[in-house]
């Protein structure tokens, strides 16, 4: 079974505008004065304070522009293909891959509480005048890997990333969660029940969302 659709197309709206119109609601979430004045205290995640948080999700725009102009020296993969292949999904938080983004991510929060915001707000800015031109197939090459995917799914990644970590990073902080456009939660939802049914099996995801007598303890895509 595939862990998630093969197609990452959105109905009616292309997967780069609602990439931007969510990078566009977390670069102003980066700037909630919470998150500055939590800065130094832990997250809702474990090894990982506030500032090193915010400054990983600020990563989901950041990070785009330079992927953008790599040049290709991979294989492409399809998505379902590259979640099965990620390591970072085992859940181990002490993973040599996982301990190397808590690392980047506690580096790059040297530059202080102000520097989220600022740098995904000049990466926004380059990537509203760049995306719109881009083939939705153009293949990516992934900084990390080493395999490429097509620009919509590596999108795609994004917008989870954008998801899960904005949900992180509010529950952190004690506010509501940034709110993301309908259709980026569709796709997020979409991939991560199509992961929770690869682990866990399309019974079990069936039985977590239509039948809480038989609904198994957990149905957690990661």
């Amino acid at each position: 079974m595939s862990p998630v659709p093969a197609d990452s197309t959105l109905v009616g709206v292309t997967v780069s505008e609602v990439y931007l119109e969510s990078a566009a609601v977390t670069t102003t979430f980066l700037a909630h004065p919470a998150v500055a004045g939590c800065w130094e205290a832990p997250s809702a995640l474990a090894k990982l304070r506030v500032g090193a948080l915010a400054a990983h999700l600020a990563g989901q725009v950041t990070q785009v522009p330079p992927v953008l102009d790599a040049g290709i020296v991979a294989e492409r993969i399809s998505l379902a293909e590259h979640f099965a292949r990620s390591t970072w999904t085992d859940g181990d938080i002490d993973s040599e891959v996982n301990t190397f983004i808590r690392r980047a991510a506690e580096e790059a929060a040297a530059a202080g509480p102000a520097a989220p915001a600022e740098e995904a707000g000049v990466a926004l800015a380059e990537l509203r005048r760049r995306l719109p031109a881009e083939p939705a197939e153009r293949v990516i090459q992934l900084p990390w890997g080493p395999w490429a995917l097509s620009l919509d799914d590596y999108l795609t990644t994004r917008l989870l990333e954008l998801a899960v970590h904005g949900d992180d990073l509010a529950a952190s902080i004690g506010v509501e969660p940034p709110a993301l456009p309908p259709a980026a939660l569709e796709a997020v939802i979409g991939v991560l029940c199509g992961m929770a049914a690869q682990r866990h099996g399309p019974t079990a995801l069936i039985r977590a969302l239509s039948r809480a007598e038989r609904a198994p303890r957990t149905i957690a895509a990661l």
